[in-house]
């Protein structure tokens, strides 16, 4: 049976559709690929990603992240960690979804426990968290900043005066108080006890109080003596070729000076102490004692009076000695001579002061003039 034109037409559009199925998958499998691969990426993005909490200093915070571990992590949000500083978990640690992660900056503090200074870092960030980590007993303790005050990273002063118990001894009592004073004076204060005048503690007052410290207060009363004293004079010796050897001469006589001294006077809880000195001038300068001594040498000998027993005359007036005095003070040495006839044979001063040898030449030139009448009574001696 044969087929119309029409009918032909048909069937080679029905041919053509059932031929365009491989064009139509060309098209479309480049599309698919695609797809997977940016299903395949996806999943690998998001097996990658963390969700993890970071906190800094107290400062929590969200963030997705790609590090690995803790130290990734930290470079990352570009936080440089010091010796001072704590990373919890320990850096190196690694990362998983919904961690916690905190970091704590050290702080440097200048720390003055009752008076002795330190230097500490805290990772705490008030005043009170910093006592408490450093362990500084605080309770009852004077602060020189708030408990709640912030410290900053680059940290603070801070003054601590803890609560100590001191015993004042004063008027007979003992006074005890529990003070975180700065001074044995402010203590002082708080027990009720008060100094007067003079009155003075048996440590400075402004000192620090320790534990346990006992402090004497003393009651002082005080005066003031004035008196003269006198100054010593000094002795100028001086060579004179006009004296014998072995004489001294008194040529002027010294005379002491005056000093006005001052003194001061105490009486420390009742008990009188050695009076001070506090100040002292001269009233009158002393006078120094000038003294002549002898350099011209003397003969020995006397013509017409040598061969005489002098030691024994000498004997028989004074003992042989030649300082000797009488009782009435009038003549004196080995041959008692007055000053008069001393120095009326060329002797000067007390005959007394001169060296034996002088005495005897003196003695001889006597002789000579006036023979042995000087002598009533020992006189004969000279003839054995």
């Amino acid at each position: 049976m044969s087929q119309s034109p029409s009918s032909h037409r048909a069937a080679r559009g029905r041919r053509r559709r059932r031929a365009e199925p491989p064009d139509a998958l060309r098209r479309v499998l480049p599309r698919a690929l695609v797809v997977a691969f940016l299903a395949g990426g996806t999943t690998a993005f998001i097996a990658h990603d963390k969700a993890v909490r970071l906190s800094v200093d107290g400062a929590p915070r969200t963030l997705h992240t790609f590090a690995d571990d803790v130290d990734d992590l930290l470079a990352d949000e570009q936080l440089d960690i010091g010796a001072h500083d704590i990373v919890a978990p320990a850096p190196g640690t690694e990362l998983t979804s919904g961690d916690e992660i905190h970091v704590r900056h050290g702080r440097p503090v200048v720390l003055t426990v009752d008076g002795q200074r330190h230097q500490v870092w805290t990772t705490e960030e008030t005043v009170d968290g910093a006592l408490r980590q450093l362990g500084v007993r605080a309770e009852g303790a004077h602060l020189s900043a708030s408990r709640s005050r912030r410290i900053e990273r680059h940290g603070m002063e801070l003054a601590v005066r803890t609560e100590r118990s001191v015993v004042f001894v004063a008027d007979g009592r003992e006074h005890r108080v529990r003070t975180n004073a700065a001074t044995v004076r402010e203590a002082l204060a708080e027990a009720g006890l008060a100094l007067r005048d003079q009155d003075t503690t048996s440590v400075p007052p402004d000192s620090f109080p320790r534990e346990g410290q006992t402090v004497s207060v003393l009651r002082i009363t005080g005066s003031k003596k004035v008196r003269e004293e006198p100054i010593a004079f000094r002795t100028v010796k001086r060579v004179d070729p006009s004296l014998t050897r072995g004489t001294e001469a008194v040529v002027r006589q010294g005379r002491p000076g005056v000093r006005r001294v001052t003194y001061r006077l105490r009486t420390i809880n009742g008990v009188k102490q050695k009076p001070k000195r506090t100040h002292a001038e001269v009233v009158r300068a002393p006078r120094p004692q000038i003294v002549h001594i002898g350099t011209k040498e003397l003969p020995d000998s006397v013509s017409g009076a040598d061969h005489l027993a002098w030691d024994a005359l000498a004997q028989c007036e004074a003992g042989g000695r030649p300082d000797a005095v009488d009782a009435s003070g009038t003549y004196g040495g080995l041959y008692q001579f007055d000053v008069g006839t001393w120095h009326a044979l060329g002797g000067s001063g007390r005959p007394q002061d001169a060296p034996a040898q002088e005495q005897t030449f003196r003695a001889k030139k006597l002789y000579v003039s006036r023979g042995a009448s000087p002598w009533p009574l020992c006189g004969r001696k000279l003839h054995g």
